[in-house]
Protein backbone atom coordinates (compact mmCIF):
# COMPACT_ATOMS: atom_id res chain seq x y z
CA UNK A 1 0.00 0.00 0.00
CA UNK A 2 2.84 2.38 -0.88
CA UNK A 3 0.38 4.65 -2.64
CA UNK A 4 -1.45 5.48 0.61
CA UNK A 5 -0.16 8.71 2.16
CA UNK A 6 -0.60 9.06 5.91
CA UNK A 7 -2.77 12.14 6.62
CA UNK A 8 -0.89 15.08 8.09
CA UNK A 9 -3.79 16.26 10.20
CA UNK A 10 -4.72 14.63 13.51
CA UNK A 11 -7.17 15.16 16.32
CA UNK A 12 -6.36 18.35 18.27
CA UNK A 13 -6.99 16.60 21.60
CA UNK A 14 -4.23 14.00 21.18
CA UNK A 15 -2.04 13.77 24.31
CA UNK A 16 1.22 15.71 24.16
CA UNK A 17 4.52 15.12 25.94
CA UNK A 18 6.66 17.74 27.69
CA UNK A 19 7.98 18.98 24.35
CA UNK A 20 4.51 19.52 22.96
CA UNK A 21 4.77 16.60 20.54
CA UNK A 22 2.01 14.03 20.01
CA UNK A 23 2.67 10.38 19.36
CA UNK A 24 1.95 11.05 15.68
CA UNK A 25 5.00 13.33 15.54
CA UNK A 26 7.20 10.27 16.16
CA UNK A 27 5.66 8.13 13.42
CA UNK A 28 6.73 7.66 9.82
CA UNK A 29 4.97 6.75 6.55
CA UNK A 30 2.50 3.86 6.22
CA UNK A 31 4.28 0.51 6.55
CA UNK A 32 4.62 -1.67 3.47
CA UNK A 33 5.40 -4.81 5.49
CA UNK A 34 2.95 -7.73 5.51
CA UNK A 35 -0.19 -7.16 7.59
CA UNK A 36 0.40 -8.57 11.06
CA UNK A 37 4.22 -8.48 10.83
CA UNK A 38 5.82 -8.37 14.27
CA UNK A 39 8.29 -5.74 13.02
CA UNK A 40 5.48 -3.17 12.90
CA UNK A 41 4.79 -3.86 16.59
CA UNK A 42 8.45 -3.10 17.36
CA UNK A 43 8.20 0.15 15.39
CA UNK A 44 5.15 1.08 17.46
CA UNK A 45 7.09 0.34 20.66
CA UNK A 46 9.97 2.56 19.52
CA UNK A 47 7.51 5.38 18.76
CA UNK A 48 5.91 5.01 22.19
CA UNK A 49 9.30 4.92 23.93
CA UNK A 50 10.59 8.11 22.29
CA UNK A 51 7.28 9.87 22.95
CA UNK A 52 7.33 8.96 26.64
CA UNK A 53 11.00 9.95 27.01
CA UNK A 54 10.25 13.43 25.56
CA UNK A 55 13.03 12.81 23.04
CA UNK A 56 13.34 15.45 20.29
CA UNK A 57 13.10 13.54 16.98
CA UNK A 58 15.98 15.53 15.47
CA UNK A 59 18.31 14.18 18.15
CA UNK A 60 17.88 10.59 16.96
CA UNK A 61 19.99 8.94 14.25
CA UNK A 62 18.46 5.66 13.05
CA UNK A 63 20.62 3.23 11.08
CA UNK A 64 19.98 -0.12 9.43
CA UNK A 65 21.34 -2.70 7.01
CA UNK A 66 19.41 -4.95 4.59
CA UNK A 67 16.28 -7.03 5.18
CA UNK A 68 12.65 -6.63 6.23
CA UNK A 69 13.83 -5.41 9.62
CA UNK A 70 16.13 -2.84 8.05
CA UNK A 71 13.18 -1.33 6.18
CA UNK A 72 11.40 -0.50 9.42
CA UNK A 73 13.26 2.75 10.30
CA UNK A 74 11.28 4.28 7.42
CA UNK A 75 8.09 3.67 9.42
CA UNK A 76 9.06 5.46 12.65
CA UNK A 77 10.67 8.78 13.61
CA UNK A 78 10.08 10.37 10.22
CA UNK A 79 11.71 13.63 11.39
CA UNK A 80 14.94 11.96 12.53
CA UNK A 81 18.27 11.45 10.81
CA UNK A 82 18.54 8.14 8.95
CA UNK A 83 21.07 6.00 7.11
CA UNK A 84 20.28 2.69 5.39
CA UNK A 85 23.61 0.92 4.85
CA UNK A 86 24.51 -2.25 2.96
CA UNK A 87 24.04 -5.82 4.18
CA UNK A 88 25.54 -6.36 7.64
CA UNK A 89 27.43 -3.06 7.73
CA UNK A 90 25.16 -1.00 9.97
CA UNK A 91 27.47 -1.31 13.03
CA UNK A 92 30.50 0.27 11.31
CA UNK A 93 28.41 3.18 10.05
CA UNK A 94 27.00 3.66 13.56
CA UNK A 95 30.52 3.56 15.03
CA UNK A 96 31.81 6.26 12.71
CA UNK A 97 28.75 8.46 13.18
CA UNK A 98 28.95 8.05 16.96
CA UNK A 99 32.57 9.19 17.08
CA UNK A 100 31.84 12.14 14.78
CA UNK A 101 28.89 13.39 16.81
CA UNK A 102 28.24 11.99 20.27
CA UNK A 103 25.41 14.46 20.83
CA UNK A 104 22.88 12.25 19.01
CA UNK A 105 20.99 9.18 20.20
CA UNK A 106 21.94 6.28 17.92
CA UNK A 107 19.33 3.61 17.20
CA UNK A 108 20.50 0.68 15.07
CA UNK A 109 17.86 -1.72 13.73
CA UNK A 110 18.94 -5.02 12.21
CA UNK A 111 17.67 -8.55 11.62
CA UNK A 112 18.83 -12.06 12.37
CA UNK A 113 20.07 -12.45 8.80
CA UNK A 114 21.72 -9.02 8.77
CA UNK A 115 23.51 -9.42 12.13
CA UNK A 116 23.91 -13.18 12.64
CA UNK A 117 25.21 -14.07 9.16
CA UNK A 118 26.97 -11.59 6.89
CA UNK A 119 27.19 -8.99 9.65
CA UNK A 120 28.31 -11.25 12.48
CA UNK A 121 31.84 -9.82 12.53
CA UNK A 122 30.57 -6.25 12.60
CA UNK A 123 28.07 -7.19 15.32
CA UNK A 124 30.90 -8.60 17.44
CA UNK A 125 33.26 -5.63 17.15
CA UNK A 126 30.51 -3.07 17.69
CA UNK A 127 29.61 -4.73 20.99
CA UNK A 128 33.15 -5.27 22.24
CA UNK A 129 34.03 -1.63 21.51
CA UNK A 130 31.03 -0.42 23.48
CA UNK A 131 29.63 1.95 20.86
CA UNK A 132 27.09 4.16 22.65
CA UNK A 133 23.93 3.07 20.86
CA UNK A 134 20.78 0.97 21.02
CA UNK A 135 21.19 -2.16 18.88
CA UNK A 136 17.87 -3.90 18.15
CA UNK A 137 17.67 -7.21 16.27
CA UNK A 138 14.20 -8.05 14.96
CA UNK A 139 14.55 -11.82 15.07
CA UNK A 140 12.21 -14.08 13.05
CA UNK A 141 14.58 -16.92 12.11
CA UNK A 142 14.09 -16.53 8.35
CA UNK A 143 15.27 -14.44 5.43
CA UNK A 144 12.00 -12.65 4.76
CA UNK A 145 13.04 -10.66 1.68
CA UNK A 146 14.33 -13.77 -0.12
CA UNK A 147 11.31 -15.95 0.62
CA UNK A 148 11.88 -17.62 3.95
CA UNK A 149 15.16 -19.55 4.01
CA UNK A 150 16.55 -20.40 7.45
CA UNK A 151 18.65 -17.74 9.13
CA UNK A 152 21.48 -18.44 11.57
CA UNK A 153 19.11 -18.01 14.54
CA UNK A 154 16.63 -20.68 13.38
CA UNK A 155 16.26 -23.47 15.91
CA UNK A 156 17.62 -26.90 15.06
CA UNK A 157 14.77 -29.14 13.91
CA UNK A 158 12.56 -26.29 12.72
CA UNK A 159 10.83 -26.86 9.37
CA UNK A 160 10.68 -24.33 6.56
CA UNK A 161 7.61 -23.57 4.48
CA UNK A 162 9.01 -25.98 1.88
CA UNK A 163 9.25 -28.81 4.42
CA UNK A 164 13.04 -28.75 4.81
CA UNK A 165 14.39 -29.33 8.27
CA UNK A 166 17.10 -27.16 9.79
CA UNK A 167 19.97 -29.33 11.07
CA UNK A 168 22.23 -26.51 12.29
CA UNK A 169 22.45 -25.25 15.85
CA UNK A 170 21.18 -21.69 16.29
CA UNK A 171 23.31 -18.66 17.14
CA UNK A 172 22.07 -17.11 20.38
CA UNK A 173 22.75 -13.40 19.94
CA UNK A 174 21.88 -12.64 23.57
CA UNK A 175 24.55 -14.98 24.94
CA UNK A 176 27.05 -13.62 22.42
CA UNK A 177 26.21 -10.06 23.41
CA UNK A 178 27.05 -10.76 27.06
CA UNK A 179 30.27 -12.55 26.13
CA UNK A 180 31.35 -9.73 23.84
CA UNK A 181 30.90 -6.99 26.42
CA UNK A 182 27.46 -5.48 25.91
CA UNK A 183 26.50 -3.62 29.08
CA UNK A 184 22.70 -3.68 28.68
CA UNK A 185 21.20 -6.89 27.30
CA UNK A 186 17.54 -7.78 26.96
CA UNK A 187 15.17 -10.01 25.05
CA UNK A 188 11.48 -9.55 24.39
CA UNK A 189 8.60 -10.53 22.13
CA UNK A 190 7.23 -8.08 19.58
CA UNK A 191 3.68 -8.62 20.82
CA UNK A 192 4.47 -7.86 24.47
CA UNK A 193 4.33 -4.07 24.42
CA UNK A 194 4.18 -3.78 28.21
CA UNK A 195 7.62 -5.37 28.47
CA UNK A 196 9.18 -4.08 25.24
CA UNK A 197 8.55 -0.35 25.73
CA UNK A 198 10.34 -0.15 29.14
CA UNK A 199 13.24 -2.21 27.74
CA UNK A 200 13.66 0.21 24.83
CA UNK A 201 13.38 3.24 27.11
CA UNK A 202 16.04 1.79 29.42
CA UNK A 203 18.28 1.04 26.44
CA UNK A 204 17.99 4.62 25.16
CA UNK A 205 18.86 6.00 28.60
CA UNK A 206 21.81 3.60 29.03
CA UNK A 207 25.36 4.91 28.54
CA UNK A 208 27.21 2.32 26.45
CA UNK A 209 26.13 -0.45 24.11
CA UNK A 210 22.57 -1.67 24.70
CA UNK A 211 21.48 -4.80 22.84
CA UNK A 212 17.89 -6.04 22.48
CA UNK A 213 16.92 -9.31 20.79
CA UNK A 214 13.22 -9.10 19.91
CA UNK A 215 11.44 -12.25 18.72
CA UNK A 216 9.26 -11.05 15.82
CA UNK A 217 7.13 -13.64 13.95
CA UNK A 218 7.12 -13.64 10.14
CA UNK A 219 3.55 -14.04 8.86
CA UNK A 220 4.37 -14.49 5.17
CA UNK A 221 6.04 -17.92 5.22
CA UNK A 222 3.86 -20.11 7.39
CA UNK A 223 1.84 -21.92 4.72
CA UNK A 224 1.50 -25.62 5.47
CA UNK A 225 3.55 -27.60 2.90
CA UNK A 226 0.86 -30.27 2.52
CA UNK A 227 -1.97 -27.84 1.83
CA UNK A 228 -3.54 -27.74 -1.63
CA UNK A 229 -4.39 -24.11 -0.92
CA UNK A 230 -0.80 -23.07 -0.27
CA UNK A 231 0.97 -20.64 -2.53
CA UNK A 232 3.47 -23.32 -3.61
CA UNK A 233 0.82 -25.87 -4.55
CA UNK A 234 -1.17 -23.38 -6.61
CA UNK A 235 1.92 -22.23 -8.47
CA UNK A 236 2.87 -25.84 -9.28
CA UNK A 237 -0.57 -26.60 -10.72
CA UNK A 238 -1.33 -23.35 -12.48
CA UNK A 239 -0.49 -22.30 -16.01
CA UNK A 240 0.45 -18.77 -15.07
CA UNK A 241 1.18 -16.08 -17.64
CA UNK A 242 3.11 -14.01 -15.09
CA UNK A 243 4.39 -14.26 -11.56
CA UNK A 244 2.02 -12.95 -8.89
CA UNK A 245 2.09 -13.10 -5.13
CA UNK A 246 -0.49 -12.52 -2.41
CA UNK A 247 0.11 -11.98 1.29
CA UNK A 248 -2.95 -12.95 3.31
CA UNK A 249 -3.53 -10.51 6.20
CA UNK A 250 -2.99 -12.03 9.62
CA UNK A 251 -4.00 -10.90 13.07
CA UNK A 252 -1.22 -9.35 15.12
CA UNK A 253 0.08 -11.76 17.75
CA UNK A 254 0.09 -10.24 21.26
CA UNK A 255 0.42 -11.59 24.77
CA UNK A 256 0.41 -10.52 28.43
CA UNK A 257 1.92 -12.52 31.30
CA UNK A 258 3.38 -11.74 34.70
CA UNK A 259 6.89 -11.82 36.12
CA UNK A 260 8.25 -15.35 36.45
CA UNK A 261 5.43 -16.80 34.38
CA UNK A 262 5.66 -19.12 31.38
CA UNK A 263 3.33 -18.56 28.43
CA UNK A 264 2.91 -20.41 25.15
CA UNK A 265 2.21 -18.20 22.14
CA UNK A 266 0.57 -19.93 19.17
CA UNK A 267 2.05 -18.90 15.81
CA UNK A 268 0.09 -18.71 12.58
CA UNK A 269 1.52 -22.04 11.40
CA UNK A 270 0.47 -23.84 14.62
CA UNK A 271 3.92 -23.82 16.22
CA UNK A 272 4.43 -22.61 19.78
CA UNK A 273 6.76 -20.05 21.31
CA UNK A 274 7.40 -20.82 24.99
CA UNK A 275 8.24 -17.48 26.63
CA UNK A 276 9.55 -17.29 30.21
CA UNK A 277 9.47 -13.81 31.81
CA UNK A 278 12.16 -13.14 34.39
CA UNK A 279 11.23 -13.29 38.07
CA UNK A 280 10.88 -9.98 39.91
CA UNK A 281 13.89 -10.82 42.12
CA UNK A 282 16.17 -11.74 39.20
CA UNK A 283 19.60 -10.04 39.48
CA UNK A 284 20.57 -8.63 36.06
CA UNK A 285 24.02 -7.48 37.29
CA UNK A 286 25.33 -11.07 37.63
CA UNK A 287 26.59 -11.93 34.16
CA UNK A 288 27.63 -15.52 34.94
CA UNK A 289 24.27 -16.30 36.51
CA UNK A 290 22.50 -14.70 33.57
CA UNK A 291 24.35 -16.87 31.05
CA UNK A 292 23.72 -20.03 33.09
CA UNK A 293 20.02 -19.17 33.43
CA UNK A 294 19.69 -18.70 29.67
CA UNK A 295 21.20 -22.12 29.03
CA UNK A 296 19.03 -23.81 31.66
CA UNK A 297 15.81 -22.38 30.23
CA UNK A 298 16.91 -23.12 26.66
CA UNK A 299 17.35 -26.77 27.64
CA UNK A 300 13.67 -26.71 28.66
CA UNK A 301 12.67 -25.24 25.30
CA UNK A 302 11.95 -21.80 26.78
CA UNK A 303 12.91 -18.32 25.54
CA UNK A 304 13.76 -16.00 28.44
CA UNK A 305 12.50 -12.41 28.14
CA UNK A 306 13.28 -9.26 30.12
CA UNK A 307 16.38 -7.28 31.08
CA UNK A 308 18.93 -10.08 31.22
CA UNK A 309 22.14 -8.20 32.01
CA UNK A 310 23.11 -4.67 33.07
CA UNK A 311 26.58 -3.37 33.87
CA UNK A 312 26.20 -0.33 36.05
CA UNK A 313 28.51 2.62 35.47
CA UNK A 314 29.40 1.46 31.96
CA UNK A 315 31.20 3.85 29.60
CA UNK A 316 30.78 4.01 25.86
CA UNK A 317 33.47 4.05 23.16
CA UNK A 318 33.54 7.85 22.90
CA UNK A 319 34.17 8.17 26.66
CA UNK A 320 36.92 5.56 26.65
CA UNK A 321 38.63 7.30 23.72
CA UNK A 322 38.19 10.71 25.37
CA UNK A 323 36.40 12.13 22.32
CA UNK A 324 35.33 15.75 22.75
CA UNK A 325 31.67 16.40 23.45
CA UNK A 326 31.23 18.78 20.52
CA UNK A 327 30.46 17.23 17.11
CA UNK A 328 33.66 17.10 15.04
CA UNK A 329 32.05 19.07 12.21
CA UNK A 330 31.55 21.98 14.60
CA UNK A 331 35.25 22.31 15.51
CA UNK A 332 37.31 25.06 13.97
CA UNK A 333 40.81 25.05 12.49
CA UNK A 334 42.41 25.98 15.80
CA UNK A 335 40.80 22.95 17.46
CA UNK A 336 41.64 20.47 14.71
CA UNK A 337 45.15 21.80 13.86
CA UNK A 338 46.89 22.67 17.16
CA UNK A 339 50.15 23.55 15.44
CA UNK A 340 53.64 22.12 15.07
CA UNK A 341 54.57 22.65 18.72
CA UNK A 342 51.76 20.35 19.87
CA UNK A 343 52.74 17.74 17.27
CA UNK A 344 56.40 17.92 18.37
CA UNK A 345 55.36 17.42 21.97
CA UNK A 346 53.21 14.42 21.05
CA UNK A 347 56.02 12.82 19.05
CA UNK A 348 58.44 13.41 21.91
CA UNK A 349 56.14 11.56 24.28
CA UNK A 350 56.57 8.39 22.21
CA UNK A 351 60.38 8.41 22.35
Amino acid sequence: MTYIVKPRFHHPALPKNALGYTRRDYEGPVSTLCAGCGHDSISAAIVQSCFELDLPPHRVAKLSGIGCSSKTPTYFLGQSHGFNSVHGRMPSVATGANLANRDLVYLGVSGDGDSASIGLGQFAHCLRRGVNMVYIVENNGVYGLTKGQFSATADAGSVSKGGASNNDEPIDLVSMAMLLGATYVGRSFSGDKQQLVPLIKGAIEHSGIAFLDVISPCVAFNNHPGSTKSFEYVRAHNEAVNALDVMIPREEITTEYGAGALTEVMQHDGSLLRLRKLHADYDPTDRLNAMAYLQQRAAEGEIVTGLLYLKEGARGLADRMNIVDAPLNSLGTADLCPGSAAIDGLNASFR
